[in-house]
């Protein structure tokens, strides 16, 4: 479990830096961010657990199954990849009938980074991954759909994996309507199948403390979802956030945190040289 620095701790570094990212993925960013000489510490903004849905687990169930049947599977997150294999089941069936998204013609998609790293982990070779550029301006669906259109022909099949708010029933797009409508549109079908859930965090008093410090001595917060902004507005309502900096990694992001009162909000790319320098150059 990671440990949040309390607001009397000593810093290593002038600035610190707050990751909203979930968990696990908060976790690789601290530790990358404290390697460049940056305070960083985790403040989970958004709770991710597996899909108890019984519908939704059959569904999954079933896109597992069928995996060689689809052109290409879309992974939305590295959470959505880590959740279709997490299962001891799955990955035996993996294992045993060679359907690994890949193994034979379906090619697996990753919209950014860190999905790809969670694709290779799960045991998908690099050279059947589509993803944006290294450089790319932004990792996102806009972004992933000018690498892999054209691979996409009339009458395909193309999976998205994707996750749902805690709560929610498990229906379509959240999201990810916009690639659906240009798949659609090249004679493609789509079909969504939920791997995961996210829901908003339970503060402890420490990271509400931490919140509470954050907004006002020079921290940045690292913004990657306007979801994890919802949820901060109902974990710590009143949060006074003229004098908070956020660091935001897509424009829509950063649209969502002035809209949360942040006074000062600077956008960068979702890439940890851009982060570093973004924050270093602000210093």
């Amino acid at each position: 479990m990671l440990r949040t620095l309390s607001p009397a701790e000593p810093v290593v570094a002038a600035t610190r830096v707050i990751v909203t990212r979930p968990a696990r993925e908060a976790a690789h960013w601290v530790e990358q961010l404290r390697a460049r000489g940056l305070a960083a510490t985790a403040l989970p903004l958004i709770a991710i657990g597996p899909c108890t849905d019984s519908g939704a687990q059959a569904a999954l169930a079933q896109a597992r199954a069928q995996l060689g049947s689809y052109r290409a599977a879309m992974f939305v997150s590295g959470n959505a990849v880590d959740y279709f294999f997490e299962k001891k089941e799955a990955q035996e069936a993996v294992a045993l009938t060679n359907k690994a998204p890949i193994a034979i013609k379906t090619r697996a998609w990753a919209p950014g980074p860190g999905t790809v790293l969670a694709l290779v982990r799960a045991g998908v070779p690099r050279d059947r991954i589509d993803s944006p550029a290294p450089d790319a301006r932004q990792f996102d669906s806009e972004t992933l759909w000018q690498q892999v259109a054209p691979q996409v022909r009339a009458g395909d099949r193309i999976l998205i994996v994707r996750g749902c708010a805690e709560g929610a029933a498990p229906g379509t797009g959240q999201g990810r309507d916009w690639l659906a409508r240009q798949i659609e549109q090249a004679g493609a079908s789509v079909e969504f199948v939920v791997a995961y859930t996210r829901g908003a965090p339970h503060l402890t008093p420490e990271q509400t403390a931490l919140a509470h410090a954050a907004a006002g001595d020079g921290s940045w917060w690292l913004l990657s979802s306007s979801e994890a902004l919802t949820h901060l507005a109902s974990a710590a309502p009143g949060l006074p956030l003229r004098a908070a900096r956020a660091l935001a990694t897509h424009p829509r992001i950063a649209q969502a945190a002035r809209a949360a009162g942040f006074g000062h909000v600077q956008e960068c790319r979702p890439a940890l040289e851009d982060v570093v320098a973004s924050i270093e150059s602000a210093a």
